[in-house]
């Protein structure tokens, strides 16, 4: 299976045009930005009950980046909330998500992220895509990776995808991983 690049989206009215489509979208495809704020919306009064019944301190921002709302928890002490390797980050990204689909009735790709762990994750994650695709350039071979989480495998495919190559995800979760493939 392919990465999610090539998710459809919706057209309905009120829907912004796209100037530069994200890989895989066509330039037909639009962005319904007040669908996504309020998702953001949604998501924020969700994740600051849950910090309220928790005792966290943190500040939450919302922007709307490419197709998807992005929530942040910012401030104060969060690790608790991204657990080793982000495992609860990943799971209150789920809840989040859920929250939001009971209310709109509509499939949410929101991103969560707390005390920036993944934008330092999505640098890094960069660099091995970049250090991946110069070996299968040098080498003219395909190059497996070890298992990553969807948001992880999403960033490597993009990575790939900028740089004119080919990449799949393959194998079962927890175990899925990406292949970079050689440009055909």
């Amino acid at each position: 299976m392919s990465n999610s690049n090539t998710d459809s989206l919706e057209q309905d009215s009120g829907s912004v045009a796209v100037a530069a489509p994200p890989a895989g979208r066509s330039a037909e495809s639009t962005i319904d930005i007040e669908a996504l704020e309020r998702e953001g919306d949604i998501a924020a009064d969700y994740i600051e009950g849950l910090l309220d019944i928790a005792d966290f301190d943190g500040d939450i921002d919302m922007d709307v980046q490419g197709d998807r709302a992005m929530v942040s928890i910012v401030g104060g002490t969060l690790d608790e909330l991204i657990g080793d390797n982000g495992e609860v980050l990943e799971a209150l990204q789920e809840l989040t998500r859920l929250a939001v689909h009971r209310t709109t009735g509509s499939r949410s790709k929101l991103m969560l992220d707390i005390a920036g762990f993944r934008e330092q994750k999505r640098t890094s994650l960069a660099q091995i895509g970049h250090k991946t695709v110069t070996e299968v350039n040098n080498t003219g071979k395909a190059v497996s990776l070890e298992p990553m989480t969807p948001f992880e495998r999403k960033v490597v495919h993009d990575v790939v995808a900028a740089a004119g190559l080919r990449s799949e995800s393959e194998g079962e979760e927890p175990n899925r991983y990406v292949v970079v493939y050689p440009a055909e």
